[in-house]
């Protein structure tokens, strides 16, 4: 059994997941604000910046599907201290490879690492995260994730600030790689071990082989497949802008250099509002609901981004798909927890499919983009979005009768 928490241990818990979330959307802000720096450093084209995102998305799937064996194997309090610290490396290595090296396969290389220990992380943050949602007994996973977005806003503005006093891609990824790294090994020293998580707990441990059972189990089970399609839409509609809506900005629309970070901190900053600010609603309104109005809102949205003539309406349009893609994901999670008993490895195997989709989602994107153009391509969003509302009653909360039956 897990051992009962001071509330002083709680907190310190509570406030290093919230930091970790925070990293992992400032490492992805990193990236995706730089991208028409390295497109330029590398005289990249649409196509070959989508080969990048491409490896970036494979090995970010690998570690999703691995993160579960990674959790089983070391448990989610130094599995995510391990990942973080090889994203951190992989982020720092990108912008050697941009400014530095000028080479396209050491920024793969970078990008691997960086997609495997964010995809591996994602999953274990998010069983820690719906830990704390359960004993704190209300909606506060979107907050969680409202730090996330949090963390791509401040990416955003310190890439623009970045590109606007041509800061050059090596010297920004290093800084943030180093605060990833310090993130991460402070952070570690206030997650406590849970058997409920997989950490090693005691002197007595089952092998990992059967953790790795437990860890897997949920994929027996339809509502997990259900919770997916939900979730699959609005993680693509999160992933796509938070890699394509700059390039999307300058190129589709003509924005002035600088404006594609400004649209992405836009889409940033609606999102983490109604993340910081849903989780009451959700509680009195219900999660079916509010996911349906949020699935049109972010529809609309993405739609005005994609035919706006003027750069406002652009941005408003960025603001709208913000706000409809913001509680998709943490929701999803929401509801693979409402059996504490099977909540890691529910969540683990929903959090699975989400970043499937965010992650290995846009590489697709940018593919499709060099036959069709970038603003065209993102109309597959609006039909993932409406998908991800009519599949939007896969959330309904466990009857209380199907979860006594676990305990």
């Amino acid at each position: 059994m897990d051992t009962a928490l001071t509330r002083s241990q709680f907190v310190r818990w509570r406030i290093a997941i919230f930091a970790i979330f925070l990293a992992s959307g400032l490492s992805i802000a990193t990236w995706a604000s730089r991208v028409p720096g390295i497109k330029s450093d590398l005289a990249l084209d649409n196509a070959q910046v989508g080969v990048i995102l491409l490896g970036m998305g494979i090995a970010s799937i690998i570690g999703i599907s691995t993160g579960p064996v990674v959790m089983a194997r070391t448990g989610a309090r130094l599995g995510m201290l391990l990942t973080m610290l090889t994203f951190a490396a992989g982020i720092a290595l990108v912008g050697l490879g941009s400014t530095v090296v000028g080479s396209v396969p050491v920024v793969l290389l970078g990008m691997v690492l960086f997609g495997f220990g964010n995809g591996s992380v994602d999953v274990m943050m998010n069983v820690e995260a719906t830990a704390i949602e359960q004993q704190m007994g209300k909606t506060i996973l979107p907050v969680f994730h409202a730090l996330f977005s949090f963390g791509t806003v401040i990416g955003a503005g310190i890439g623009a600030l970045a590109a606007g006093f041509d800061l050059s891609v090596a010297a920004h990824t290093a800084i943030i790689g180093a605060l990833i790294a310090v993130i991460a090994v402070t952070c570690f020293f206030h997650v406590p071990a849970r058997e409920a998580a997989l950490d090693p707990v005691g002197h007595e441990k089952p092998h990992w082989r059967e953790r790795m059972h437990v860890a897997l189990e949920a994929w027996r089970e339809p509502r997990t497949y259900m919770l997916g399609v939900v979730m699959l839409g609005m993680s693509f509609a999160e992933g796509g802008a938070n890699d394509w809506i700059a390039l999307g900005a300058e190129e589709g629309h003509g924005a002035p250099s600088g404006m594609g970070a400004v649209a992405l901190a836009v889409f940033s900053v609606g999102m983490t509002v109604v993340r910081l600010l849903g989780g009451p609603v959700v509680d009195r309104v219900g999660r079916v609901p509010v996911l349906r109005v949020l699935a049109v809102t972010a529809a609309a949205g993405i739609l005005l981004f994609i035919l706006a003539p003027t750069l406002p309406l652009v941005l408003l349009g960025a603001a709208l798909w913000g706000i409809g893609a913001s509680l998709g994901f943490p929701i999803g999670m929401s509801a693979a927890a409402d059996d504490p008993a099977k909540a890691a490895a529910r969540v683990s195997a929903a959090a699975t499919i989400g970043y499937v989709a965010f992650l290995g989602g846009p590489p697709v994107l940018g593919m499709i983009s060099t036959h069709i153009g970038l603003l065209n391509t993102l109309f597959i969003l609006v039909a993932l979005v409406v998908a991800s509302g009519l599949f939007s009653g896969a959330a309904r909360p466990l009857p209380a009768r199907e979860t006594a039956t676990t305990k």
